[in-house]
């Protein structure tokens, strides 16, 4: 009943923000595409609105009319959506926005817990000080009261996770609670889940973790590792990533078996697919990754004809909840790699389709299955750097673009690494000190082999007009004897760019 307050851009990220747990990134959407279509637009008067003044009924009889901050007025659900929103683009924001409306959040006579949270969690990003803890001092002692009792309950049972013990204390507990993970685990086996690798916002996604003697707590992250994993804490060994022995495929449940000939016969027909056919493929949520390798080998999917690739894809993203980051992974690669390496020309209709779709559901598998194998390669050409930014530019926010932005530091680059590095920076992606510190060292150090290289030429052109405010004295000092080897057209441009430059400090 509050729309009329709003124009009509602030309208659809009012409806995107009421939908469901997830209304957050809808509204993030929204935001791009909406962006796209204006690049000019502002979320600043969707804010103001929001906090401004609305005459609000109440209950008490001594104060039958109130006024109120019209975001206090929108249900919880709103409210959390709006705070996980604002974590997203708070850069954009003015601070004083954002503190503006965390004030008004505040004046909520009967707050809920989980808008309490996030209002304190965004205030914690906005302070590089503050240390305030999430938790109340009630939970706080609630907490410590339980982990008293679980460990005095059964030390040999691995309560000492909760109790401030040493890692060595835990590693001797863990055996116990390896027996009792037995006892209660569902199913098939586990992966590693770290916090570079979770898929941020899927939080309905159904991830499997095995528990085994060698587990390490700690206040802000848990690490769970596989018992015969030779991997580092939250990376998937590449291992995983290989196509799974045909040894394993006798010992898949029965079940799966079944599964696997009624796809085949789906991706062999002809005919559409309807709701009956999609549910088929809910057997991907209870595979582990050793099962899902199996799966893709059986199913040739690598080799599966590109006029396939939207049905079966249409079926993956319909799935609820959504595949955990490995299985998605796995069917990414297994589904893309091969025919995106295999580009020699422009990608097809139905392959840049499926990109897309699978990028903008699964982004941060596509970025360590897909972009960045195809970085690594040393001979991707003008094809494959195309596909690659039209994913990028359309189905990334700022945070995944950073991720492959970071991915090219570690690789060789070449013309179609360029290309993407330079659509990257068109972009304008929200960098920090230390990231662009880093790329402008990247920068230099390749500069030598690039000195006749056009598409290098304009990504320095980006980088000088584009983060001018970046730019410190030690930065303009390596870029100018980068500059110095130019032989572009471009070089007067960038020796011009770089004199406009007043170093911040």
């Amino acid at each position: 009943m509050f729309l009329s307050r709003f124009d009509g851009q602030s309208k659809l990220l009012i409806r995107s923000l009421m939908c469901g747990p997830f209304g957050a990134y809808r509204a993030l959407s929204v935001v791009h595409r909406q962006q796209r279509a204006n690049p000019d637009m502002s979320l600043c008067h969707f804010v103001e609105t929001l906090c401004g003044d609305e005459i609000n009924c109440t209950d008490t009889d001594a104060r039958p009319v109130d006024v109120k901050p019209l975001v206090c007025l929108f249900p919880p659900l709103f409210k959390q959506n709006l705070l996980s929103f604002i974590h997203l683009v708070h850069s954009a924001l003015p601070q004083t926005s954002v503190l503006r409306l965390l004030n008004c959040l505040s004046q909520d006579l009967h707050p809920n817990h989980w808008v309490s949270a996030l209002s304190r969690q965004l205030e914690r990003s906005l302070s590089d000080h503050s240390e305030e803890p999430l938790y109340t001092p009630l939970c706080s002692q609630r907490l410590q009261d339980l982990s008293q009792r679980l460990v005095g309950f059964g030390e040999t049972r691995g309560w000492k996770c909760l109790s401030r013990q040493s890692a060595e204390s835990v590693s001797q507990s863990g055996s116990g609670l390896s027996d009792l993970v037995k006892q209660k685990k569902r199913k098939g086996s586990f992966v590693t889940v770290d916090s570079d690798e979770e898929e941020m916002g899927q939080q309905s996604k159904k991830i499997k973790m095995n528990v085994c003697g060698n587990e390490h707590v700690d206040a802000e992250n848990w690490s769970i590792q596989k018992e015969t994993s030779r991997a580092a804490p939250g990376e998937i060994p590449d291992e995983e990533m290989q196509q799974a022995p045909d040894s394993l495929c006798d010992a898949l449940p029965e079940r799966i078996k079944v599964t696997i000939l009624q796809i085949q016969e789906l991706l062999e027909s002809q005919t559409e697919w309807d709701q009956s056919s999609t549910d088929v493929f809910k057997v991907l949520s209870d595979c582990d990754p050793n099962q899902v390798e199996v799966l893709c080998s059986k199913l040739n999917l690598p080799d599966l004809p590109e006029q396939t690739l939207p049905k079966l894809c249409s079926s993956i993203v319909a799935l609820c909840p959504d595949l955990s980051f490995s299985t998605a992974a796995t069917l990414i690669k297994s589904l893309l790699l091969e025919k995106v390496l295999s580009l020699s020309e422009s990608a097809s209709r139905c392959l840049v389709t499926t990109g897309m779709s699978l990028c903008n559901h699964y982004p941060r598998p596509m970025c360590h299955a897909l972009i960045r194998p195809v970085l690594e390669e040393k001979n991707i050409g003008n094809p494959q750097a195309e596909l690659l930014n039209r994913m990028i530019n359309d189905c990334m926010d700022s945070h995944y673009r950073l991720l492959v932005l970071q991915m090219t530091f570690k690789v060789a680059w070449s013309e179609a690494v360029l290309s993407i590095i330079h659509s990257l920076f068109d972009s304008k992606p929200d960098l920090n000190e230390e990231l662009f510190t880093q790329f402008t060292e990247e920068l230099v150090s390749q500069g030598p082999q690039f000195t006749k290289s056009v598409k290098f030429a304009k990504v320095m052109l980006t980088v000088l007009t584009k983060y001018n405010s970046h730019m410190t004295a030690a930065h303009k000092h390596s870029l100018n004897g980068c500059l110095v080897l130019n032989e572009t057209f471009l070089k007067k441009s960038l020796q011009t760019a770089l004199k406009r430059i007043t170093p911040t400090h």
